[in-house]
């Protein structure tokens, strides 16, 4: 057997996981629909109470005028870039040289809109306000991740955006909020969605990462903005005779896990100090900011796999399925704080780090 395989079986078979909210099973969905009247219509096409009154939810908690569902986040950002450019007649949009649409999405936007990207900053650091004030290119909408995820999940000091905001709109370029993360920064920015969503045109959430649902998104802005993007969602195959399994899940982890935040906030502060104190490990951000953050290694992802899978199988608690390689001598894994940490005994996890620090050690002889 492989390491990663070996220690993604290590991981599987441990009883308690540090990070999110569980295993992504049937159960999730089985959950949502415990307290869900049978006779509960679903929607079709689009349209029904049901699809109606969470689209009209969230555009108030959003402060937006509109917001419609997704069936997912990919189909719901690539829709208001084009919106934008379309409004401009520009096809040129502006974002961080990691961001999902560059590096996930097979070119969706170039391939099927035809929409060209200018990226801004290094791909190691966060987009700054020079780095728009800077801007080589003209632009219909600039895009902000807000956290930016593949650098750990880092934001920028609220300042920042309020600044860009501004400048924006003094020059007719629209922003667009990539808001995948955005109820888990809420208490480090301590501002409610309403009020960071107020500094951008357009915004999408999603409802499967820190809010634990089966899938789907909501894009949200004017009137205008949303009508459009219906047109859009039934072009890319969007408009599913039903999402209805996707709106029950989003609308009960919603209620469930969106007051959780701060204290997945706090919860992640602590675990990344468990992290920092072992040897040859460090977190990106050295401080969280948000639910999640990343953890390097500065030992090659051949040393670390089995001292991980060594340490599940003595501990029963897992830390990662997997490392993704950064150099021949360094590795990384993403941890997302949820629902499971609560449930980890302080003093087991004290252990556990312990004892991997220990492993690490003893493997730097």
């Amino acid at each position: 057997m492989s390491e990663p395989k070996l220690l993604l079986e290590a991981f599987k078979e441990t009883n308690y996981q540090v990070s999110g909210h569980g295993k992504r099973d049937i159960q999730v969905l089985k959950n949502a629909l415990q307290k869900v009247d049978d006779k509960q219509e679903g929607d079709i096409y689009g349209n029904g109470s049901l699809i109606e009154e969470f689209q009209t939810k969230m555009a108030k908690y959003l402060g937006k005028e509109k917001a419609v569902f997704f069936p997912s986040g990919t189909m719901a950002q690539q829709i208001a870039l084009r919106i934008w450019c379309d409004e401009k007649g520009l096809k040129k949009v502006a974002y961080h040289p990691l961001c999902h649409l560059e590096i996930h999405e097979e070119d969706g936007l170039k391939e099927l809109h035809h929409i060209q990207s200018v990226l801004l900053a290094d791909k190691d650091r966060l987009i700054e306000l020079a780095d728009v004030l800077n801007m080589y290119e003209e632009v219909a909408c600039i895009l902000l991740e807000l956290p930016q995820r593949e650098i750990g999940g880092q934001l920028p000091d609220y300042e920042t955006i309020e600044k860009i905001s501004t400048y924006c709109r003094d020059k007719g370029i629209r922003l667009h909020l990539d808001g995948a993360r955005l109820f888990e920064i809420l208490p480090y920015y301590e501002k409610t969605a309403a009020e960071i969503c107020s500094l951008f045109d357009s915004v999408y959430v999603s409802f499967y990462k820190g809010i634990g649902g089966v899938a789907g998104a909501i894009l949200a802005g004017d009137k205008a903005f949303t009508d459009e993007s219906k047109i859009w969602k039934r072009r890319h195959g969007g408009d599913l005779i039903s999402l209805y399994p996707y709106i029950l899940s989003a609308n009960y982890y919603f209620d469930e896990n969106e007051q959780k935040m701060n204290q997945f906030y706090q919860d992640a502060l602590e675990l990344a100090a468990f992290f920092n104190s072992c040897e040859t490990v460090s977190t990106i951000p050295l401080i969280p900011v948000s639910n999640m953050f990343h953890v390097h290694f500065q030992a090659s992802r051949e040393q670390v796999e089995p001292i991980l899978a060594e340490l599940y199988a003595e501990t029963s608690i897992g830390l990662t399925g997997y490392l993704k390689e950064v150099t021949q001598k360094s590795c990384c894994f993403e941890v997302n704080v949820g629902n499971q940490y609560a449930i980890l005994s302080k003093e087991k996890l004290k252990q556990v780090f312990q004892l991997l620090d220990e492993k690490l050690r003893k493997s730097q002889v």
